[in-house]
């Protein structure tokens, strides 16, 4: 089946609970000037609250398509919660303690002999640190560069183009702009009892800093995150066990994959307990004790700890900006309700990225950022949530793109499936990697994809051919007929693709 006619693809928008009476509101005048502002005071066309990586990213996109834009940052360092302490610190240090996995538990079989190996972990700290820093900085480059003004401070609403701002050195300044976008994005899901102290009971931001290795470690939470950080401190030797209040990890995944997912991770020794809710945590003592119990009620038990990750999701960072001041509505969660232009109730304030509904991933935010400000350049921004990859990033990783077979089932579409593993694949059987498999989903008439999951190592790179694949409405025998090089991971992919609408070839 040739892939679907793009010049039929309409383009799809999230429809958000926003009442239709804002109409009015969406009919701006623009000055686009190439004019920068040289204090945040004067007047902008655009204001972002928030340099992560929704905001900073909107800041300079406004810039570039000739707005004059100011983007104000609390924490007085760019790239937000991703940066800082999410995304790109835990990937150092899930790569940095991959490394030494590896050279404790592979290097041998692959003919390399060490007399011994030992983890430096202020080192691998810095290493991790030391990224971070360096990509802040290139951040305030491009503001540099792209000419957005850049204020350090907390930033609080005045009125619908008014943002007062406390800055990092004590002062104060307002600035003001037609446009002014939230984008201030998530904070830690706290859990009534559990107080954390980053020290023994740790948040995500803590465990990126642990100044020794646990000998016990409780992860209170299976999702993307949890599993992540866990994953970090059991391969430098912590005892690693995740309770769960669900019956199953990472709750959205495909099932089929979960399944394969949590044996690999058992494999490496991390235990679960799932349907297990959390009583009470007392960090009294030198270490932490756990009461737990069934989550439909049960018998109480003990668990005990050097740290305990709380890791029960995120929640929306909206205190403290006076949007109950401006009318600003939001919903019993605490997110922005926005329109299909990022458009609040209040006219000429917008929210993106984990402020408002939708998946709360910096590469969604990113794009929600880019929309937002085509939208008020008088442009057409477009972000389709339903075809957002999500990655986790352990070892091997999984990433997903589409419906899954459960999403499928429960929404009564026929179709087809195709797996193919990589226990066939030659690349990952010569480089002795070759745990996992790759699951298509289409449909059943018209073999259009619908889903693709990958576990295997760096699934989060070989997911966006299936990504491009899904936002063109291609075929299974799309991907099939496209020539893959060879010896690659990516062939999986192929193969799958075959095995979905006709045979696969290496199995």
């Amino acid at each position: 089946m040739a892939m679907a006619n793009l010049a039929r693809r309409k383009a799809y928008f999230l429809t958000r609970n926003v009442t239709s009476s804002h109409t009015d509101a969406l009919r701006f005048s623009f000055s686009l000037s190439r004019g920068f502002a040289s204090s945040g005071s004067d007047e902008n066309d655009v204001v972002v609250i928030g340099g992560g990586p929704g905001g900073y990213v909107a800041a300079i996109k406004a810039a570039q398509l000739g707005l004059k834009t100011t983007c104000i940052e609390k924490r007085g360092a760019l790239g937000g919660t991703c940066l800082n302490v999410g995304c790109i610190p835990s990937k150092a240090l899930l790569h940095s303690s991959h490394m030494y996995h590896e050279a404790k538990h592979a290097f041998a079989h692959h003919g390399i002999k060490l007399a011994s190996v030992e983890v430096d972990l202020p080192a691998m700290l810095a290493q991790k640190d030391n990224a971070v820093k360096n990509l802040t900085r290139g951040i305030e480059g491009l503001f540099k560069k792209n000419k957005v003004t850049y204020v350090k401070g907390y930033g609080k609403f005045l009125s619908p183009n008014e943002v007062s701002v406390e800055t990092i050195d004590g002062g104060n300044t307002v600035v003001k702009g037609k446009h002014i976008i939230v984008a201030t994005g998530s904070d830690v899901k706290s859990l009534p009892g559990i107080t954390i102290d980053e020290k023994k009971i740790v948040s995500s931001t803590g465990a990126l800093s642990l100044s020794e290795v646990p000998k016990k470690l409780i992860v209170i939470g299976a999702g993307y995150i949890g599993l992540e950080m866990g994953s970090v401190w059991g391969r430098l030797g912590s005892e690693v066990t995740v309770v769960e209040f669900a019956a199953d990890i990472v709750p959205s995944m495909d099932g089929e994959i979960r399944k394969q997912f949590q044996r690999s991770l058992e494999k490496q020794k991390m235990k679960f307990m799932l349907k297990t809710k959390v009583v009470s945590v007392d960090a009294s003592g030198d270490g932490v004790k756990l009461t737990v119990e069934p989550s439909e009620g049960g018998d109480q038990t003990t668990l005990e700890a050097d740290v305990v990750l709380v890791s029960a999701g995120r929640t929306p960072f909206t205190s403290g900006l006076d949007l109950e001041k401006i009318g600003v509505e939001t919903d019993k969660g605490g997110r922005i309700l926005v329109n299909e232009r990022f458009l609040t109730n209040v006219s000429g304030v917008y929210a993106i990225g984990d402020v408002i509904p939708g998946p709360m991933l910096a590469h969604k935010a990113e794009e929600d950022g880019v929309a937002c400000v085509e939208f008020i350049a008088g442009k057409h921004g477009h972000v389709d949530y339903d075809k957002v990859p999500g990655v986790v990033y352990t070892h091997p990783e999984v990433a997903s793109v589409g419906k899954t077979e459960e999403q499928l089932k429960k929404d009564g579409v026929s179709y087809r499936v195709g797996k193919f593993p990589f226990m066939a694949n030659s690349r990952a059987k010569a480089i002795d990697n070759a745990e996992g498999l790759v699951k298509i989903l289409a449909d059943k008439e018209t073999d259009k994809i619908l889903g693709v999951h990958i576990m295997s190592p760096n699934a989060g790179e070989l997911i966006h051919e299936a990504v491009l694949a899904i936002n063109y409405d291609a075929s299974s025998e799309d991907i099939a007929r496209v020539c893959h090089a060879h010896p690659t991971m990516s062939e999986a992919l192929k193969e799958a693709a075959m095995a979905t609408y006709d045979k696969p070839i290496h199995i």
